[in-house]
């Protein structure tokens, strides 16, 4: 389905806004640039973090889901996500969430591992229910994420042949929105001596590799399809130049999903002070955060619906306004000075680009307002609407 700006119309005055639009078609195309321009021996897990909605809409053209929280994992269970597809990660890994799934048997894909004692929890419930659990080993870069080198090899020294785990091999995931590949050029290097040391010194042959790339999204400036196919060449060849050559799988997030959604926003009021033109819209900061807080320092991809088609003596009209949002602080502002043609109450603002991240990571509590509507745009030219504006004041409401 090819979003235009008059089909977004569209769906504002079906469903309303604030509203996240996400588009089934977008996100299929992505994948499938993806898969092309990556190595064909690795397969693709989904960081469930970067947009749970999109979990359905993805599901048939990735390997795995990255799941990193108890709540996390409930999503992927309720819209059918099966066991086998699922990496269960995250630093915090309570016996109240793994017990369960241990004692089940449920067939969970793989365990990372982020701690000593987060190894010896698994261990202690893989014996418990007789079950050999797959892990892999995170490997930190130097954060509070994954274990030293030392830690791993003590692992592996002591349980790499233990019949109560599976140690598959090890992750590594140091960030994202690495515009270039030098880092990952030494992360790769890292991991392949680390698995050449733990085969030479205990026997350990690691059969997986989980690595993320921290492919970037450019969320400012025009998209560069030439630039990225050249970093993506880059990062597929030390990949492919690696001494490991066993299975392979690529954790990708923000890059998969960001340029499959659009965020709508209305206009509620509209006025001049002093000079300054200022657009009030029923969004706003809390439901919409893009990379780095650069929002208003750079200016984001969005615009006007209604104008297109318009001629040139049209647009030759348009005035600067000042975007902010209805929370009742100076720091909600969306975008500076964003032409627009005769701005009144009731025009619709479109922000691209918001697939990722911007539906969780938003201060959505502050002030109380509603969280916006979600709304699948399928390939087959529909729209569902997925999720209604929620109500947050009953979340701030103490329980007297």
């Amino acid at each position: 389905m090819d979003l235009d700006d008059s089909k977004l119309a569209a769906i504002a005055g079906q469903f309303g806004t604030p509203a996240y639009v996400f588009d089934e078609r977008a996100l299929r195309q992505r994948v499938a640039f993806l898969q092309e321009n990556l190595p064909a021996r690795a397969v693709l897990c989904f960081a469930v973090k970067a947009n749970p909605f999109a979990i359905p809409l993805i599901s048939p053209v990735v390997h795995r889901f990255e799941v990193c929280s108890p709540g996390e994992l409930n999503i992927c269970r309720a819209v059918g996500v099966v066991p086998e597809e699922i990496v269960l990660s995250g630093v915090y890994k309570d016996e109240a969430t793994l017990r369960p799934l241990v004692e089940s048997g449920a067939p969970i894909h793989r365990y990372t591992v982020e701690s000593a004692g987060q190894f010896q929890l698994l261990y202690k419930l893989a014996k418990e229910f007789g079950r050999k659990l797959p892990l892999l080993l995170r490997v930190t870069t130097g954060t509070q994420f994954g274990m030293d080198e030392a830690v791993v090899r003590d692992i592996i020294a002591r349980y790499g042949a233990d019949e109560a785990v599976d140690i598959c091999g090890l992750q590594v995931f140091s960030g994202t929105q690495k515009t270039t590949a030098r880092r990952t050029r030494k992360e790769l290097a890292a991991a392949d001596a680390l698995i050449a040391q733990l085969r030479e010194d205990y026997g350990f042959e690691a059969r997986e590799f989980e690595f993320g790339p921290g492919l970037p999204v450019e969320y400012f400036d025009e998209y560069d399809e030439a630039g990225e196919r050249a970093l993506l060449a880059e990062v597929s060849e030390l990949l492919e130049g690696m001494a490991f050559q066993g299975p392979l799988t690529l954790e990708i997030g923000r890059s998969l999903v960001a340029s499959c959604g659009t965020y709508l926003t209305s206009v509620v009021d509209a006025k001049t002070n002093k000079g300054e033109r200022y657009a009030i819209v029923d969004g706003g900061k809390h439901q919409m955060v893009y990379y780095g807080g650069g929002l208003v320092m750079r200016q984001p991809p969005c615009r006007q619906l209604g104008l297109e088609g318009a001629d040139e003596a049209t647009l030759e009209q348009a005035l600067p306004w000042n975007l902010c949002g209805s929370l009742c602080t100076t720091n909600d502002f969306l975008a500076k000075e964003v032409p627009a043609v005769d701005l009144a109450v009731g025009d619709v603002i479109a922000f691209d680009r918001t697939g990722a991240y911007c539906m969780t990571e938003g201060i959505s509590l502050f002030l109380s307002r509603d969280l916006p509507k979600v709304v699948y745009a399928k390939a087959d030219g529909t729209c569902k609407l997925v999720r209604e504006g929620i109500p947050t004041d009953p979340l701030n409401t103490p329980q007297l």
